[in-house]
C-alpha cells in the first residue's frame, strides 16, 4: 500500500495539470475569438434611399468630405471622358467647346443628400479628382487642362496652379492628365500625374517640387496612378496603381524620415482587379476597383496595408457597382461615399460593426 501511494499522488497531480491546461486553452481560445471579433473592421453598409431626391449629375469623377462631414462631389455635366477626348499626343480635342457652363462642384447634406452648395461653372473642362484637406482647401485635377488646382474655402480662383493649361508634358512644370491629390498634415502635397507620366510628384506647401516617385533608383513602376491616400502614422503614400491592379504604398518621406530605405507595401491579389481609388481610415485602406474582366467582381475592398492583404469585400445590394470611380471616408469615420460613372450617382455607406 505504501509502495503504490506515490504513484497515486503522481497520477492525481498529472490529472490536475491536464485539467488546468484544458481550461487554460479553452479560455485562451475564447479570448482569441473575442479579440478577433473586436478587431474586425467596420463593414460598409449602403444607406437606402440616399440621396432622398434625384440629383441631375454628369459623370461623377470625384468625391471628398469636408470638416462638417458634408460630402462634396466633382462631376461632368454634359461631358464624357471617352476614346475621342484626347488625341495620340494626349491633347484635349474639344477646347473649342469651352468650359463646362454648369456648376461642377456640389456640396451635399450628409443626412438627405440634398444639394446645399454649388460652384465651379465656366472653369473646368474635364473634371477628375477632388481632395479636401483638414483646412477645407479643395485640391482639384482636370485631365483636359492637364492641371491641378488648390482652392481656398469660399474662393473661386485657385491659389496654387500646377501644370500648363492644355499643354501635356513630362517636364517639371508640365503634367499629363493628372488624376488625384493627397495632402499631408505637414502641408506637403502629393500629386498623381497620371494617365501619361505614371508618376507621383511631391511638393512642399508652397508648391515647389521636392521629389518624384518613383525615382530612377527605385525598383517601382506605376501604370496609371489613379488615386492617392496618406497613411501618415507609418509614413506611407498609398497609390491606386490601376493598370498594375494593386495598391502600392512607398515611403512618403514625412517628418524627417526621407532617408529611410524600405520597400513599398504591396497589396495585390488575383481577384483584385483594376484599383481606381483609395481612402484611409485609421490604419486601414478602403478602396474600389473597376471593370477588369468578366470573372472579377466590381466591389469595395477593405485592406490591411501593413499585413499586405485584403480583409473584406463589399458592395451595395441589388446589383452592386457598375463603374465606381472615387471613394472618400468621412473624417469622423462614421461613413464613406463612392462616386460612380454610368450610372452617374453617389453612394453613401455607413461604417457599422461586423455581426
Amino acid at each position: 500500500m505504501n509502495v503504490k501511494q506515490p504513484y497515486v499522488v503522481t497520477a492525481i497531480a498529472i490529472s490536475f495539470v491536464v485539467i488546468v491546461i484544458i481550461i487554460s486553452t479553452s479560455s485562451n481560445r475564447e479570448v482569441a475569438s473575442e479579440t478577433t471579433s473586436d478587431d474586425r473592421p467596420d463593414v460598409p453598409k449602403a444607406v437606402s434611399n440616399w440621396p432622398q431626391e434625384e440629383l441631375r449629375l454628369g459623370q461623377v469623377s470625384g468625391v471628398a468630405v469636408n470638416s462638417a462631414s458634408q460630402p462634396v462631389i466633382f462631376h461632368r455635366p454634359g461631358r464624357s471622358f471617352d476614346q475621342y477626348t484626347f488625341n495620340a499626343s494626349s491633347h484635349y480635342q474639344h477646347i473649342a467647346d469651352g468650359p463646362i457652363t454648369e456648376p461642377t462642384v456640389l456640396t451635399l447634406d450628409p443626412r438627405t443628400g440634398k444639394v446645399v452648395g454649388k460652384w465651379g461653372a465656366n472653369f473646368f473642362y474635364m473634371p477628375h479628382g477632388l481632395t479636401i484637406d483638414k483646412h477645407d482647401n479643395m485640391w482639384i485635377t482636370d485631365v483636359a487642362m492637364h492641371q491641378g488646382f488648390k482652392f481656398k474655402p469660399g474662393e473661386l480662383e485657385p491659389s496654387l496652379v500646377f501644370g500648363e493649361k492644355f499643354q501635356p508634358g513630362s517636364f517639371e512644370k508640365n503634367l499629363c492628365m493628372p488624376t488625384s491629390f493627397a495632402i499631408a498634415s505637414t502641408g506637403e502635397i502629393f500629386l498623381a500625374d497620371g494617365y501619361c507620366n505614371s508618376r507621383i510628384l511631391k511638393f512642399n506647401a508652397a508648391g515647389q517640387l521636392m521629389k518624384v516617385i518613383p525615382n530612377k533608383h527605385e525598383f517601382l513602376s506605376l501604370q496609371i496612378p489613379h488615386g492617392l491616400a496618406l497613411l501618415e502614422s507609418i509614413d506611407r503614400i498609398c497609390i491606386a496603381d490601376r493598370e498594375n491592379m494593386r495598391v502600392v504604398c512607398p515611403r512618403a518621406g514625412l517628418y524627417g524620415l526621407q532617408g529611410r530605405k524600405e520597400p513599398p507595401l504591396t497589396i495585390q491579389e488575383p481577384d483584385m482587379g483594376k484599383v481606381y481609388d483609395v481612402s484611409v481610415r485609421g490604419n486601414l485602406i478602403y478602396a474600389i476597383n473597376g471593370p477588369t474582366s468578366g470573372v472579377i467582381p466590381i466591389v469595395g475592398l477593405t485592406i490591411d496595408p501593413q499585413n499586405e492583404k485584403i480583409i473584406d469585400r463589399w458592395s451595395p445590394p441589388d446589383g452592386g457597382f457598375n463603374l465606381p470611380h472615387a471613394i472618400a471616408v468621412c473624417p469622423n469615420g462614421s461613413s464613406l461615399y463612392v462616386a460612380e460613372i454610368n450610372p452617374n450617382k453617389i453612394w453613401k455607406f455607413e461604417l457599422v460593426p461586423p455581426k
